[in-house]
């Protein structure tokens, strides 16, 4: 089909408002026709990637007092065998980041999701049969891994599948839906024992991979696999019958050609690369050593140890103001800008993260840590968890 004369279709009046119509842009006048139903499905389709992703970083905080005071000796988990459990599931992702680059180009972002969705499954799966620690270590790290390519996955599935309107409302589900996988599994960890909780959080990925059947693929992709038929189709099922595809089939083909050639090292000397890339990286850089995810793994543990009578309603209590303030940040982000909530932000953990490092030097001084295995026979370290 012509693009022109799609263009000028889309112009045209409709109901004879020929002079309102003819005042919108094309973008507009597109965007006017498309139905998000089959969009918003998608999306809430790819987020359970991410719900997963929160499970995991969540599991270890309830899971870690009950398999320090459990009765099976070949289960129990000393000090370090604690930290261990907690912590490996790093080393999973930062393996399933490197593999997630690699699967969204050789296999595409539809079947990078479902693949992923494997080693949820089996890693909860192994956690659930399992019967001696490194059993419990292997679940770790292949839940680890799965959420190493969903981290990287999902934003980009997202992202070339939602249009500008709602591209940024539609990203920002992302990490609300991994803090709400967090505050959930604290949540059930409140009622459910070590095994029952591992079979619940292997609920998104089966979900997951069972409903992305049905999910297209990103026309973005598929364009740059030279399939426009299969890339007309995904956009007329998230576009709606009535949105003129072929007008953002075409603009999506000239952005694939604008793109031209792969990145490059030497693409590191022009300023206007090595700036941008240099900000990202020592933004994530500066994101993780703030130590968020080693609270997040051992948030009951550290509750326990600044004498909280409810650890684990403490924990919950963190999940759920994770949930709030990342819904507040989605829906002000635009309006405040990303540079102010970055300081407030900024500020704010500084100023936390020092308080927290205070109290616990001051309580080190006047009640010296418990060391060694943990007595899982007396009462008071009946649901007393290893240190971070």
């Amino acid at each position: 089909m012509d693009i022109q004369n799609e263009s000028r279709r889309l112009l045209d009046a409709e109901d004879g408002d020929e002079d309102l119509t003819g005042l919108m842009s094309e973008q507009d006048a597109y965007l006017s026709k498309v139905n998000n139903r089959n969009l918003y499905l998608a999306t809430f389709v790819s987020v359970l990637g991410p719900m997963s992703f929160g499970f995991v970083l969540g599991y270890s905080s309830p899971t870690i007092p009950q398999l320090t005071s459990i009765s099976d000796p070949r289960l129990r988990l000393d000090a370090n065998q604690a930290s261990w459990f907690g912590s490996i599931v790093t080393v999973g992702a930062a393996a399933g980041g490197l593999l997630g680059g690699w699967m969204v180009e050789k296999f595409g972002r539809k079947l990078s999701l479902m693949f992923c969705s494997l080693p949820f499954v089996f890693g909860f799966t192994m956690i659930i049969a399992a019967q001696n620690v490194w059993m419990l270590y292997v679940g770790r790290v292949l839940t680890g891994l799965a959420s190493g390519v969903t981290s990287l996955v999902v934003p980009l599935y997202i992202s070339e599948m939602a249009h500008e309107r709602v591209r940024g409302t539609l990203g920002s589900c992302v990490q609300l839906m991994v803090v709400i996988g967090i505050m959930g599994v604290y949540l059930a960890g409140l009622y459910l024992d070590w095994r029952w909780l591992a079979i619940c959080c292997s609920i998104p990925p089966t979900l997951l991979m069972v409903c992305m059947c049905f999910m297209p693929e990103t026309p973005r992709f598929l364009l740059s696999q030279g399939k426009r038929r299969e890339a007309e189709e995904a956009l007329r099922f998230l576009r709606g019958p009535d949105a003129p595809i072929e007008w953002e089939c075409a603009r999506i083909e000239d952005a694939c050609n604008e793109q031209g050639s792969r990145f490059q090292m030497s693409d590191l000397k022009d300023p206007g690369v090595y700036k941008p890339v240099m900000i990202g990286v020592m933004l994530m850089i500066f994101q993780q050593m703030t130590g968020i995810n080693a609270i997040m793994f051992y948030a009951e543990n550290i509750f326990e140890q600044a004498h909280f009578k409810e650890s684990n309603l403490a924990s919950v209590i963190v999940g759920l103001i994770q949930v709030i303030f990342t819904g507040v940040a989605a829906l002000i982000m635009d309006r405040a800008g990303r540079k102010i909530l970055l300081i407030i932000s900024g500020a704010a953990m500084a100023i936390s993260t020092t308080a927290f490092g205070v109290y616990f030097y001051l309580m080190s001084k006047n009640h010296p840590p418990h060391t060694g295995t943990l007595d899982a026979g007396h009462p008071e370290h009946s649901r007393r968890g290893t240190p971070c």
